[in-house]
């Protein structure tokens, strides 16, 4: 193989984004990574929120009771506590290294609130779209221990954590119909490169948060996010620089509509129209979650 041909098996990055200073729920400080304006480019994916705070007053207030109906979050806590509750009674606690999946489907109200008041608070929010089938399927909730996420550590000494679907034959601890995705927590040490395989027609993002690595040929620093190339190429390659960690996603998209007012996604404007009445009425109140 020549070194063209070489270059040509991995992905190239499209752009870089910096995201947005904003602040959530109850004046909780944080950075929308994924924006409203990529959910089209990023399909299956929504939105990507991350927080990294030291000042307890960035982030105590936390999340208060809200709805969600028609998509599935999924939270990655990197350090810090977080309390989960439902409308359904269920009770979930995020510690260092945890991830919380849930489908929100036909509707429920649920609250985040942290359990510490001072220290760090990082993680990230993924928002996950489904298909128009599975908007009004029942909610599922599952706490994922960071015990019980897969991982494993290469030769050149690259740590992964497999959230959800495969990496190196190490399969994730969710894996997902339709949306396929592809979730991984990488460390790599300084002078390392790690390559993942990735469906040429699946979109995919990089999200470093900490260090420096050369993503694709181009170089992305704390706290970017690399979109990749839809370019054929079934591969992504990362180089660190320097000792760094980022997080690597990818899914199938849906190629459906995308109808969003604030935490409801659904396909048609009607379809939202709805949700609002059924939120008004009360029905997100009598949500039964079942197990994920």
């Amino acid at each position: 193989m020549t070194t063209q041909n070489a270059a040509n098996t991995f992905r190239k990055v499209e752009r870089l984004v910096h995201g947005k200073a904003t602040s959530d729920g109850a004046g909780v400080r944080l950075t929308r990574v994924l924006t409203q304006d990529l959910q089209r480019r990023l399909d299956p994916f929504l939105m990507l929120d991350a927080f990294r705070n030291e000042n307890p007053d960035d982030y105590i207030g936390g999340f208060p009771d809200h709805p969600h109906r028609g998509f599935e979050t999924i939270t990655y806590m990197l350090a810090g506590r977080m309390r989960h509750h439902d409308s359904a009674g269920n009770r979930g606690l995020l510690g260092p290294g945890s991830a919380q999946w849930m489908v929100a489907g036909s509707g429920l109200i649920h609250s985040e609130l942290p359990e510490q008041e001072s220290g760090l608070m990082e993680g990230f929010q993924l928002w996950l779209n489904l298909p128009a089938v599975d908007k009004m399927i029942a909610p599922n909730y599952r706490d994922i221990p960071a015990n019980a996420i897969p991982e494993y550590t290469a030769a050149n000494g690259v740590h992964v954590r497999v959230i959800a679907g495969e990496s190196q034959g190490t399969a994730g601890a969710v894996q997902r119909p339709v949306t396929e995705p592809l979730y991984l927590d990488i460390h790599l040490p300084a002078g390392s490169h790690f390559e993942q395989a990735v469906p040429a027609g699946h979109n995919a993002f990089a999200y470093v948060y900490r260090g420096r690595a050369d993503i694709g040929g181009t170089t992305v620093n704390d706290r970017q996010m690399a979109i990749f190339a839809n370019d054929g190429a079934g591969s992504v390659r990362v180089e660190a620089a320097e000792d760094s960690r980022l997080i690597l996603v990818a899914g199938q998209p849906l190629n459906e509509a995308i109808a969003q007012y604030g935490p409801f996604v659904m396909n048609t404007a009607e379809q939202i129209e709805q949700t609002l009445r059924d939120y008004r009425d009360g029905k997100f109140e009598a949500a039964v979650v079942q197990a994920l």
